[in-house]
């Protein structure tokens, strides 16, 4: 197998074990407003920009049976008032946050091999700065694309992240290959053309991801492979 022009990787559930974390403080927050949230909503969450999710939740509040508790009128939350009480539990949690099995070893095998790294995540850049901290290796990721960045368009589904990613090595993003977990990530990485490794998470569906992507169990087999 060829080696890529390029790696471009997400961060959240991908390079660190962020996601049950993430998926504890949206519920929490949305539990505090009166709305318990499935198993299924979370994993739609998945992948998506911090406002992206807080516009979802904030839908899903809205449309609950019960009025939301303490809402004047059963009116859902704002935005605003939704990520008051979210960020102070995900800041919490998330600085205790685990590499996934494999991904200090990738991003090392990538440097040693010279083969350019990217993020391409939907993490704002202060939130990544937070998660990153604890994670010296993530340092050899210098090139990075955050859901906040002025240029950025669009969020992921959008192709948008891993094509400026991409643009910012100067690679063609066909030529780059992607990880992924989220089946939002994979449609973005899918769309920019990337070739797609996706790390499926526990209870992920491969019907929900693009057909032809490369399903992967561990990181370990990619390290193995360059």
């Amino acid at each position: 197998m060829a080696r890529p022009a390029a790696c471009l990787f997400d961060l959240d559930g991908l390079l660190l074990d962020t996601e049950p974390l993430h998926a504890r403080a949206w519920r929490e927050a949305a539990a505090h407003f009166g709305r318990q949230l499935s198993t299924a909503e979370l994993m739609q969450l998945r992948g998506r920009r911090r406002l992206d999710c807080a516009e979802q939740v904030r839908s899903w509040i809205a449309g609950a049976a019960e009025p939301a508790s303490g809402a004047a009128g059963g009116d859902p939350p704002g935005i605003e008032a939704l990520l008051a009480v979210r960020q102070p539990i995900a800041e919490a949690l998330l600085v205790h946050a685990q590499p996934m099995a494999g991904a200090p070893e990738l991003v090392q095998r990538c440097a040693e091999l010279a083969i350019p790294m990217a993020l391409a995540t939907s993490s704002a850049r202060a939130a990544v700065a937070l998660k990153a901290a604890p994670h010296p290796w993530l340092e050899l990721i210098t090139i990075r694309v955050h859901g906040d960045d002025p240029e950025l368009r669009a969020g992921k589904p959008a192709p948008d992240v891993f094509l400026l990613a991409a643009a910012r090595l100067g690679r063609e993003a066909r030529s780059c290959w992607a990880f992924e977990d989220s089946p939002a990530g994979a449609r973005a990485a899918d769309a920019a053309g990337c070739r797609v490794h996706v790390l499926l998470p526990e209870g992920g569906d491969l019907a929900a991801y693009p057909d032809g992507v490369r399903c992967l169990s561990s990181l370990h087999e990619v390290v193995d492979a360059l």
